[in-house]
């Protein structure tokens, strides 16, 4: 049974991810850093369903303790599957923007994206089968005012997950990347009410986790084998 790591995987998109390649047949690893009690409820749902999960938890930001981590998981053998979906936002105009405000949001998502899949990415390669999808952000691709510093991290993240793609694909691991739009959330629906909805959203309603869990399980399954370098926005057609 191959092996899938999820980072984030205690939140909403993170969650309805690690469902779907429960259900897709992957063993998940289910990632939290501070929602420990969340991650082990995602993966009981898993193993209630018929899958198979465990948890881990640790620092994306924090690069002895991911490599720590690595070892471990690689013990048991490779992670042929890797989804960066930890990620935060701190938003604030540029101008009056903090420092902590800009390093910690490029920190768990560009450092997070290298402390986390280098590690695993040998023992990948050397299976000659693998698949890392990175969890972007239609803001990388657009910008998004207010958002600089989580434009950026996404932006860097897109930029390095199709430089990655052209390094590995040859040994049959391909990288790809998922930019969600407007998804379901409690604060997406008070940032955007559904008259806002149906103006700003081609699709005229927000998204669902599930369907960026859908994508997802696309891109690590078998049928996406020759897809490689791609970012798939789920959006409604937003910023089209």
């Amino acid at each position: 049974m191959k092996r899938a790591l999820v980072t984030g995987g205690s939140g909403a998109i993170g969650a309805a991810i690690c469902r779907a390649l429960g259900a897709s047949g992957l063993h998940v690893i289910v990632h939290a850093m501070h929602g420990a009690e969340r991650a082990s409820a995602v993966a009981a749902s898993i193993v209630a369903a018929g899958g198979s999960a465990e948890v881990v938890t640790f620092d994306v930001v924090d690069g002895d303790a991911c490599a720590r981590a690595a070892a471990t998981l690689l013990a048991h053998g490779p992670v042929q599957v890797v989804v960066n979906n930890a990620g935060i936002h701190d938003d604030a105009p540029f101008a009056g923007m903090r420092a902590e405000q800009w390093h910690r949001v490029l920190a768990v998502t560009l450092d997070g994206f290298y402390n986390v899949t280098r590690p695993l990415l040998l023992d990948m390669l050397s299976t000659r089968w693998g698949r890392i999808v990175n969890i972007a952000s239609v803001a990388g691709l657009a910008g998004n005012a207010g958002q600089v510093n989580y434009a950026a991290a996404k932006a860097g993240l897109i930029g390095a997950t199709k430089a990655l793609a052209l390094e590995v694909a040859k040994r049959g691991v391909t990288v790809n990347a998922v930019a969600p739009g407007i998804i379901e959330s409690p604060m997406a629906a008070s940032a955007f009410p559904a008259e806002k909805l149906r103006t700003l959203v081609p699709a005229a309603r927000a998204g669902t986790a599930d369907e960026v869990a859908s994508a997802v399980a696309y891109l690590v399954s078998d049928a996406a084998g020759y897809v490689c370098g791609e970012v798939i926005s789920v959006n409604g057609g937003l910023y089209r």
